[in-house]
């Protein structure tokens, strides 16, 4: 090993260590999990991420009901490649397997800190390829990769979106693609790494691909060699890009497919912060979420801000890598450049998730300034104006909190004499010791600030413990699947319970939630959140007997679960002959026509029959509603965002009960009065003329029919795209899977591919051989030599 890769390793090593450090100090501080009782579950890593590494676990163990491409747990059938794709493609994810099932939580902040400390050593390993002969200045490359690991849009805000953090990985490692390109190494590799990282998370990929190509323009203007050299290593870099793009497709066109099969969510314009908010973010223990989070620790800062001063770097070097870096910051805050960051929509949330791309310009700004030598007292004297010009903006903001100017000066001071020491070649330990000092004490206030920002602002969800163990257990004892579904229960702890606690339940929240599967939902009653991405599993009977749903948890007296079972029909029943209904208005009417008979009756004088059990629809009602003087039961509406489900008041024991209801009325509702005797009546006849087998595997169903059956077999199931049946497209009954029946077919064979899959394995597979041809052409010249070797020998041997 060279001198060179040994002072990298080592480098690369001790950022790893120091992001490590001081992430687990922030946390230990905050007494966040898993360092205290704070949960760190907030937000999407509570309701999204944990679930869908649970089921990731539950995979690799073979213990998930579904495989790759379909999710028979979530949703009532989902298809899971998209979701695949967005939360779990990352290398990373599959170290989940390595814990236990109820460590799940534990395991995710595993990766979450594996993943910020290989950025951090990625991120130290291109700094030291940017500028080799560094005079023994490898402990500040490891300082300034730590910084850009430990910046404020990582440990604030892809924390708790911990596929955000593939992004902070691939920026540094695309950047070596473009050194690769620019020096014409490593053809085969390169595309291998922008694979991985498209695949890992294509959204942050995206943006880390636009930020590696602009330090690559810099590179080759700073260059000085020819144009055509400089055109042919931009060719380079695109093929490379080109082809791992390529190598990605058979994952990526199914996300991008999912997307636009997804239920709409909610849209907003983007508005710039204001810059005395912007300069807040570069400064510790501050917190917004619509504001980029620049911090970087002082050390970063002051160098980047130090570069154009800086006379021992060439003129030309320090002003484009400045003049790069500042519009950078400004194309963060115009709107035209801000859509081209985001794939030109403006995201559902933060909208400065490129943020990380120019923390790492600044780091490389930084480097630049110091890997010519040790900054002297007029280039620290122009850095130290430059920032004194941002807190002094920063001031103006109210963003700003007690901590934030005293860390702040602190850090500056430790960073001046660490830089002043490492000039006059004094102790170089100490100043290494006061310049990574100054940023794992920032970094972990910051780290300890945010945790507990995100708690008092965020909703948040707990770690695994003994209710979710009680929960999970019940609902592994009452399971029967494919015989009929267990759903977890409408008291839900995350929007992802039957893929975190087991089942087959109706509730389902992500990014790919179909949009047939929110709107038939809706149709039948369900609630909703997050603008009807994380649709609510229903508590009625009706739409048990619908789906197939044999056994539900609720949680009775004591937050005990207690498991309530009912007679349903098979997982696929036959409706008789005649045209397809269309959905109404009212939930009720809307579940008899999916359930092919009359259950409900409606109130008479505001009251239903005695022993009808009455349900509620308030949609955008937020309140309590009770039955006479029963146990008040919450609804919590508010359209688009929330909507509230159809609710269960109970069962009517006197004449002339009502509803009575808080300190408010709902303005729109509507009551349903549930007759039991005639709702199972209607399963006796879903069951009687229903399939008399199911099989279901990993990509489909087959079931088999009584003879003669007539009219339309109907999956329980949403019919997303992507199902087929009998060899062509499947049909839609009422939101469902469904196929016609003329009474000769005795069996039904419906299999699910996911849209886009074709279509992805054919580019991968052309991305793959034109990898291999890459690979093989540096053989060539050999392989003629020795043809031309064989054929001289031939031919002396025919003169002999």
């Amino acid at each position: 090993m060279s001198t060179l890769q040994s002072a990298r390793g080592r480098a690369a090593a001790l950022a790893a260590l120091i992001t490590v450090g001081a992430v687990c100090a922030g946390d230990a501080v905050a007494r966040s999990f898993p360092f205290g009782p704070h949960t760190r579950s907030v937000n999407d890593l509570g309701n999204q991420f944990v679930p869908f590494h649970a089921h990731l676990w539950d995979l690799l163990h073979g213990r998930a009901d579904g495989g790759l491409l379909l999710n028979w747990q979530s949703g009532y059938g989902t298809s899971f490649l998209p979701d695949l794709g967005t939360y779990l493609t990352s290398p990373f994810s599959l170290l989940v397997g390595l814990f236990p099932r109820d460590g799940i939580d534990l395991a995710v902040y595993v990766v979450t800190l594996l993943k910020m400390a290989t950025a951090a050593a990625a991120m130290t390993w291109l700094l030291l390829s940017l500028r080799k002969d560094t005079g023994g200045r490898w402990w500040m490359a490891a300082v300034l990769g730590a910084s850009y690991a430990l910046c404020g849009w990582s440990v604030v805000e892809a924390s708790y979106n911990p596929m955000w953090m593939d992004g902070l990985v691939a920026f540094p490692l695309l950047c070596l693609v473009g050194e690769w390109a620019r020096t014409a190494r490593r053809p085969v590799l390169g595309p291998v790494v922008v694979a991985v990282a498209w695949i890992a998370n294509f959204y942050t990929a995206y943006m880390a691909t636009i930020g590696a190509a602009l330090v690559l323009l810099v590179r080759l203007l700073l260059e000085e060699t020819a144009a055509g050299d400089r055109m042919r290593a931009l060719l380079r870099a695109a093929r490379a890009v080109l082809l791992g793009i390529a190598l990605a497709a058979p994952v990526l066109i199914p996300v991008f497919l999912g997307s636009k099969h997804a239920y709409p969510g909610w849209t907003k314009e983007f508005a710039p912060a204001g810059w005395a908010d912007a300069f807040a973010r570069t400064l510790p223990a501050t917190y917004s979420f619509f504001t980029p989070a620049v911090f970087l620790g002082s050390g970063a800062l002051l160098l980047a801000c130090t570069l154009a001063f800086n006379s021992a770097v060439p003129r030309r070097e320090r002003w484009v890598w400045t003049g790069l870096a500042a519009a950078v910051a400004v194309s963060l805050q115009w709107g035209p450049t801000h859509l081209v960051w985001h794939v030109f929509a403006t995201p559902n949330g933060s909208p400065y998730r490129q943020t990380f791309v120019f923390a790492g310009i600044l780091v490389i700004a930084g480097w630049i300034c110091l890997s010519h030598g040790w900054p002297g007292r007029r280039a620290l004297l122009g850095g130290g104006a430059v920032v004194a010009v941002i807190a002094l903006g920063a001031s103006f903001s109210d963003l700003v909190t007690a901590w934030t100017f005293p860390l702040f000066a602190a850090g500056i001071a430790a960073v001046l004499a660490g830089l002043v020491l490492a000039r006059r070649g004094k102790s170089a330990v100490l100043a290494a010791l006061l310049l990574s000092g100054a940023l794992v004490g920032q970094a972990a206030a910051t780290t300890a600030y945010a945790d507990r920002q995100r708690l008092g602002r965020l909703d948040d969800y707990p770690a695994w413990g003994e209710p979710q163990s009680e929960r999970a257990a019940a609902v592994a004892k009452a399971d029967g699947w494919p015989g009929y579904r267990t759903d977890p229960g409408r008291d839900q702890i995350t929007g992802n319970d039957p893929i975190l606690l087991g089942g087959q339940g109706g509730s389902y929240y992500s990014s790919h939630t179909p949009d047939v599967y929110t709107r038939t939902l809706a149709a039948l009653g369900a609630g909703w959140t997050s603008n009807g991405r994380s649709v609510q599993s229903l508590d009625n009977p009706v739409t048990d007997a619908i789906f197939s749903v044999g056994a539900r948890v609720r949680t009775g007296q004591g937050q005990h679960p207690e498991v309530t079972r009912s007679a349903t029909g098979p997982l696929l029943t036959v409706r008789p002959p005649g045209p397809e209904p269309r959905y109404g208005d009212s939930p009720f009417r809307n579940q008899e026509m999916l359930l092919g008979a009359q259950v409900y009756s409606s109130p008479v004088a505001d009251a239903c029959p005695v022993g009808s059990e009455v349900f509620l629809w308030a949609p955008d009602f937020t309140g309590t509603a009770r039955l006479g003087g029963g146990k008040p039961v919450k609804l919590r509406g508010g359209q688009p965002k929330r909507r509230a489900a159809l609710t269960p008041l109970g069962t009517v024991t006197a004449p002339d009960t009502t509803i009575g209801y808080g300190r408010a009325a709902p303005r729109r509702a509507s009551v349903g009065c549930l007759d039991r005797a005639k709702l199972a009546a209607a399963v006796d006849r879903l069951k009687s003329t229903g399939a008399v087998s199911v099989k279901v595997t990993d990509s489909g169903v087959r079931a088999q029919l009584p003879p003669g059956a007539r009219g339309t077999a109907v999956l329980a199931a949403p019919r997303i795209a992507g199902w087929s049946c009998d060899g062509r497209p499947a049909d839609s009954y009422l939101g469902l899977v469904a196929v016609p029946l003329d009474g000769n077919s005795t069996t039904v064979d419906c299999s699910f591919r996911p849209p886009g899959l074709k279509a992805g394995t054919a580019v991968g597979a052309t991305g793959l051989l034109a990898l291999g041809v890459l690979a093989l052409l540096p053989l060539l010249p050999l392989l003629r030599s020795r043809l031309r070797g064989r054929n001289g020998r031939a031919q002396g041997d025919a003169r002999m």
